[in-house]
C-alpha cells in the first residue's frame, strides 16, 4: 500500500480529537473520477473503546518473505518487478509483494540530513521438524463484522473507491498534493491496502511486519500523524454508504477499533525511523544497459550510504513521473563500491518502468525509498538454497547467489531460471558465469516454449528438496503456483520464503 500505499499490529489511542489522536508524534522534521459527493452524514467523532492489548515487538520483520506491493503503498503501489507487491504487501513471510517487485518529486540533489544506520537481516524461523497445522483459530468479534462489511462491498468496489477518494478530496483537500497528479495509477491502492489489513487484522503475523515497513515507507510521501484520522474518517464514509445492510454502530466501532490499530503501528514505525533514516536518497543515474527492447539494466549512485540486504527491495520515483512509486529489488548483494544496479521491464502504461527503460540515462536523478523485505540469506545456517526466479525476478536471485559467495560458504544453491522464451532470458550469461566461477551453484533454465514445461513442475523434476531453503521471485501467478508446488513436495512453509504478502495471507504464513 504505497499509499500516504509495498513491503507491526500495535496498540490503539486512547481516545483524543476526532475518532483517532495518535499515542505520540514523531519528531518534527482535488478532483476526482466521479461527482465530489455531497457532505452527507459524517462519521460520528467516536473515541475508541478501551485500548487495544499492544502486540510485542516479537511480531516485528523476523520473517523472510516479494512486494509490495506492494499490499500496494497508499499514494503508488508496489508491484514487484523484480521485488513485492498489492495491499498488504508486508514483507514476508510476513508480507510485501510478490518477489516480482518492480512492480517522483523532480530532483534536486539536496542531501537529507540524516545519516543511514546499519541494516539488520531479517531472518526467517526455521523448525527443526515438520510443525503438525495448528487449527485455524477462530476469527475475533471484529474480524467478523469487518468480513461481513467487506463482503456486501466486494460488488460495488470501484464505487466505494471512487467515493473514498471523492470523499477525501473535498473534505480534506490540503492532502491531494501527497498523491499523484493523475490518480489512474493510484487509484485502487491505498482503499485495496486498508481493506485487505483489516480484513485480515487477527492475522498478526503477517500484519504487523507489513504495518511496520508501510509505515517507515509511507514517510517519502510526507505523511504526517493528523493524516491518519481523515483517511480513516472517510474510510467509514465510504463503507457507510455501500454497506446499507450490515452497517450498524457496533459494526462501526470495530472497524474504528481496526483502523486505530493499524494507523498506530504505522505513526510509531514511521517516528522510529526517522530517528535513524532519511525517508529517501537522491541516487544519480551512472550506467543504463538496454538488454532487450523492453528490459534495463538500471546502476545509480546514491548521494548518501544506502544499507541493504541481498534480497531486499526498494522503491524508486523518477522526475519524470512525481509521487509515482514503484518497487524493484536489488540485482546484486552490497558492492563495495556502493552502487546498486536494478532490471526493470517496461510494462504497458508502467509510468514508472517505461520511463527507467526508455527515457533514462546516466546523469539522471532519481529518488530511493527505504530497503524492504526479508527474503534474505541466514547465513548461521547451512542448508541449502532452492531458488525460483522468474523474468526480471532474477536480479533478487543473482543476488543472493553473490551473497552465500562473499560470505564463503559451500553450500549448495540450485536455481531455476523460468522464462516463456530464451529471448527472455536476458541475463542467462551472467548467471552461467557464476556457475562456472562456483561448484556449489547449478543453474537450470526453463524456458515454457521449448519444454512445455513451467517452472514449477521442473522444480518437481529434481530434488529432493529436504534439506534446503526455498526463495521465490517472479510474477504473482507464479510464485502462486510455486508456493503450491513446494508444498507439495514436502518443504514446510517456515523455509519458503518470497515478498509476496498476497500470496503468504493466500498460504497462512
Amino acid at each position: 500500500m504505497d499509499a500516504p500505499t509495498t513491503t507491526s499490529a500495535d496498540s490503539g489511542s486512547g481516545g483524543g480529537g476526532g475518532w483517532f489522536t495518535p499515542r505520540k508524534a514523531p519528531p518534527a522534521g482535488a478532483s476526482t473520477d466521479q461527482e465530489a459527493p455531497s457532505e452527507g452524514r459524517r462519521v460520528t467523532p467516536i473515541r475508541p473503546v478501551g485500548r487495544p492489548e499492544r502486540i510485542s515487538d516479537d511480531h516485528a520483520e523476523t520473517v523472510p518473505a516479494q512486494s509490495a506491493a506492494p499490499v500496494p503503498e497508499a499514494a503508488p503501489a508496489p508491484q514487484y518487478a523484480s521485488a513485492a507487491g498489492t495491499p498488504p504487501q508486508p514483507g514476508p513471510h510476513a508480507t510485501a509483494r510478490p518477489h516480482a517487485a518492480q512492480h517522483g518529486q523532480g530532483p534536486s540533489p539536496a542531501h537529507p540530513p540524516h545519516s543511514a544506520p546499519p541494516a539488520q537481516a531479517s531472518v526467517a524461523p526455521r523448525a527443526e521438524t515438520t510443525p503438525r497445522p495448528a487449527p485455524a483459530p477462530e476469527a475475533s468479534p471484529d474480524a467478523r463484522l469487518i468480513r461481513r462489511t467487506l463482503e456486501e462491498v466486494g460488488p460495488d468496489a470501484d464505487k466505494v473507491t471512487s467515493y473514498f477518494y471523492a470523499l477525501l478530496f473535498v473534505r480534506h483537500p490540503e492532502l491531494r498534493p501527497l498523491f499523484p497528479a493523475s490518480m489512474d495509477t493510484q487509484r485502487d491502492r491505498l482503499l485495496k491496502a486498508l481493506l485487505t489489513a483489516a480484513e485480515h487484522a487477527d492475522n498478526k503475523n503477517v500484519l504487523v511486519p507489513y504495518l511496520k515497513n508501510l509505515g517507515r515507507g509511507h514517510r517519502k510521501y510526507g505523511t504526517q500523524p493528523e493524516h491518519y484520522p481523515a483517511v480513516g474518517e472517510c474510510l467509514i464514509g465510504a463503507l457507510t454508504r455501500y454497506a446499507t445492510t450490515t452497517w450498524d454502530q457496533e459494526t462501526e466501532a470495530a472497524w474504528v477499533r481496526t483502523y486505530t490499530t493499524i494507523s498506530q503501528v504505522m505513526i510509531d514505525a514511521a517516528a522510529a525511523d526517522e530517528l535513524r533514516a532519511p525517508a529517501w536518497w537522491y541516487g544519480e543515474v551512472v550506467s543504463h544497459d538496454l538488454r532487450t527492447s523492453d528490459i534495463a539494466v538500471v546502476t545509480v549512485r546514491p548521494d548518501q550510504p544506502y544499507p541493504f540486504l541481498a534480497g531486499q527491495y526498494t522503491s524508486l520515483e523518477t522526475p519524470w513521473w512525481p509521487r509515482i512509486w514503484r518497487h524493484y529489488s536489488f540485482a546484486s548483494a552490497p558492492r563495495s563500491d556502493g552502487l546498486l544496479s536494478f532490471h526493470v521491464k517496461a510494462v504497458p502504461a508502467g509510468w514508472v518502468s517505461n520511463a527507467l527503460v526508455h527515457r533514462a540515462r546516466p546523469g539522471d536523478v532519481i529518488r530511493l525509498g527505504p530497503p524492504s523485505g526479508s527474503m534474505t540469506v541466514d547465513h548461521s545456517s547451512d542448508s541449502g538454497l532452492l531458488c525460483l526466479g522468474g523474468g526480471t525476478g532474477i536480479a533478487p536471485i543473482k543476488a543472493l547467489v553473490e551473497d552465500v559467495a562473499e560470505h564463503g560458504q559451500r553450500r549448495p544453491v540450485e536455481v531455476f531460471y523460468g522464462a516463456r522464451t530464451d529471448h527472455d532470458l536476458y541475463d542467462i550469461d551472467t548467471m552461467l558465469r557464476l556457475q562456472q566461477t562456483h561448484p556449489w551453484l547449478a543453474v537450470r533454465p526453463i524456458v515454457d516454449q521449448q519444454a512445455h514445461l513451467q517452472l514449477p513442475d521442473a522444480v518437481r523434476e529434481y530434488g529432493p528438496w529436504n534439506e534446503y531453503d526455498a526463495y521465490l521471485s517472479g510474477p504473482p501467478g507464479m510464485i502462486r503456483n510455486g508456493v503450491d508446488a513446494l508444498r507439495d513436495i514436502g518443504i514446510p512453509v517456515d523455509r519458503i520464503r518470497h515478498d509476496s504478502v498476497e500470496e503468504l495471507v493466500a498460504t497462512g504464513n
